[in-house]
């Protein structure tokens, strides 16, 4: 019998996929999309064991502090260094991000095809000059990585938005997954600040509309309009990812 998580993955693929070949309106996309992604995430959030580390309520304090701090330094940098260097590193950075993610978030559909000492072993690794420093992997991991790096490599030649939805939903899923707020109180805590966060710097300075123009990254979704003058709806993975971390809480307490 199939899961309901294996069904949600198939309805979010097939969504994600589905502008390419049919006119999907982007209003009914967006929602879709983003409740799949909760779903997918807060399923995927519940483990046999509770998670080592939880955001606490000052951390949930903290976390529109330096929210703002990063952002200001984004525009800053935007505003004062060329936006195509800033940019090519930023895009360096989510190559890399995004093989992670992307292959944690593929790992379970892989690891049920390969042998399980392939799943089990792990495989330590220290990087040159840096002794010190130790990866531990297993090979299951690695297969699963094959597939993340074409996509990311195809993400960082074109820019296609399939390549940056794909790469996207990774990260939605993966911060649903491995983020614990902890308790509805530290939830509610995030949500407030975050509320306020948006408030500020959407509406009484220029600094998120500016960032979001000039920061060309997988950081939102994208969700095709069939509009020339407005080829794209799009969503932040920011209002998919904390509704969801939030979602996983009420999610553990019922399985």
């Amino acid at each position: 019998m199939i899961s309901s998580e294996r069904v949600a993955n198939l309805a979010l693929a097939g969504l994600t996929l589905a502008p390419l070949v049919v006119n999907v309106n982007p209003n009914l996309n967006v929602i879709l999309t983003a409740c799949l992604t909760v779903y997918v995430g807060c399923y995927r959030s519940v483990k046999p064991t509770p998670p080592a580390e939880t955001m606490s309520n000052e951390h949930a304090m903290r976390f529109p502090l330096i929210g703002s701090a990063m952002l200001l330094s984004l525009f800053l940098l935007f505003k004062f260094l060329s936006k195509d260097l800033v940019n090519a590193v930023l895009t360096c950075y989510f190559f890399v991000l995004g093989i992670l993610a992307l292959s944690a978030t593929l790992l379970p559909a892989i690891a049920r095809f390969l042998p399980k000492k392939w799943n089990d072993n792990l495989i330590s690794w220290r990087l040159p000059y840096f002794r010190s420093v130790e990866i531990e992997f297993t090979i299951s991991q690695c297969i699963a990585a094959i597939p993340g790096t074409f996509f990311c490599a195809w993400y960082a030649k074109q820019k296609h938005w399939l390549a940056n939805n794909i790469l996207g939903l990774a990260f939605c899923i993966q911060g649903i997954e491995m983020l614990s707020l902890g308790s509805f109180k530290t939830g509610g805590i995030l949500l407030a600040g975050l509320f306020v966060y948006d408030i500020f710097w959407v509406f009484f300075t220029p600094v998120m509309v500016s960032v979001a123009k000039s920061f060309d990254a997988p950081i939102k979704l994208l969700f095709p309009t069939g509009d020339s003058a407005r080829p794209f709806s799009m969503l932040g993975l920011g209002d998919i990812v904390i509704p969801g971390m939030y979602s996983s809480v009420q999610y553990s307490f019922l399985f």
